[in-house]
């Protein structure tokens, strides 16, 4: 069992460009806490191995998802959660005055930035 308690400060940055700070991990999973500043755009990617769900916290954004012949931009607004399928492409940006927010859990537990590959973007990125 274990217990942890969100840090004051980013951990890392992920490979799309938002500030990450570690929650929770384990044999089956792990947990962020994802921040994206007002104007920040990050980098289109997809995902190899790995399935994700989001849940919005707090701020104002967009995401953009294709999978297969499916495709559509969602408002992220606190209280909304959404899933982010295998090799599911994807983009996500802060539309708000305050910054975006939001849990993400993988599934399984993240391997690593090799993870992620860069697909052609629908907004210009502002974020490396």
């Amino acid at each position: 069992m274990k217990t942890t308690q969100l840090g004051p400060k980013a951990d890392a940055k992920s490979p799309a460009g938002a500030d990450i700070r570690f929650i929770m991990d384990g044999p089956t999973g792990n947990m962020i806490h994802s921040t994206v500043p007002p104007g920040q755009i990050n980098r289109a990617t997809r995902h190899s191995t790995v399935s994700e769900f989001w849940h919005v916290l707090e701020g104002e954004g967009q995401i953009w998802r294709k999978n297969g012949d499916a495709e559509e931009t969602v408002d992220l607004v606190a209280g909304v959660s959404i899933d982010i399928p295998v090799g599911t492409a994807f983009q996500y940006r802060c539309t708000g005055t305050t910054p975006l927010k939001f849990i993400c859990i993988s599934m399984p537990p993240w391997p690593g930035d090799e993870e992620a590959t860069y697909v052609d973007e629908v907004w210009e990125p502002t974020a490396s």
